[in-house]
């Protein structure tokens, strides 16, 4: 196990099925993420579409999209305004790449481009990540 994840976690460390969770944890760090081209994630958003935006965070604009497989996809774009950059980019797929919680959406890849940089994530239903989060 890298020193930096032993050294996080050694204090949870209990018994061997605790060791067996930080291996498991090792190996999701140690994961390639999936790189999709640019030409995939347009056309599952219909060309970043209108109707297909979800919201806009920090970075840019968030999309809805629908792999060929059916998979249902949200596609976060990093605008080209954004007063965010290319190294803050690379920090959030980095960590979420490490990162699996019942309580996170899942990254399922990235796509860097030419001048295009986008995180691909699981599509959430219906609700608001703060609604999922702290219902009673």
């Amino acid at each position: 196990m890298p020193k930096f994840f032993h050294s996080l976690f050694k204090p949870f460390l209990k018994s061997d099925s605790d060791k067996e969770a930080a291996d498991d944890l090792e190996k999701v760090a140690s994961q390639q993420q999936k790189s999709f081209a640019y030409e995939t994630l347009a056309r599952a958003t219909r060309n970043f579409h209108p109707n297909n935006k979800l919201g806009q965070g920090g970075f840019g604009p968030v999309f809805k999209g629908v792999l060929q497989d059916g998979r249902v996809i949200a596609v976060k774009k990093l605008s080209h305004t954004s007063k965010q950059g290319t190294k803050e980019f690379m920090i959030e797929a980095k960590l979420l790449s490490c990162v699996q919680h019942r309580n996170i959406v899942n990254l399922l890849g990235y796509c860097t481009q030419g001048d295009e940089k986008l995180l691909v994530y699981e599509y959430v239903v219906n609700e608001s990540l703060d609604k999922i989060l702290f219902r009673e």
